[in-house]
């Protein structure tokens, strides 16, 4: 894992790699699970095992490991 730091009111995207059974989930699916985690304004593209996930990072700045299922994390303008 490596980490990240997660700024309050900054849009971010990346790629989310899921394990085979969760490759079935919708894109709602998954970007419910963001929204539990934080962020707002989550869109979810893609299909089966690879996805894109942009969102609004809304909490308090937070830094720390990014699971090993997220990468290509990008800070958007």
């Amino acid at each position: 894992m490596s980490d990240y730091t997660l700024e309050t009111g900054r849009r971010y995207q990346a790629r989310i790699s899921l394990g085979l059974l969760q490759s079935v989930a919708s894109n709602d699916m998954v970007a419910d699970r963001l929204r539990e985690a934080g962020f707002d304004d989550v869109a979810v593209t893609g299909s089966g095992r690879t996805r894109t996930a942009t969102g609004l990072w809304s909490r308090d700045s937070i830094s720390g490991a990014v699971p090993s299922d997220i990468s290509d994390i990008k800070l958007l303008a």
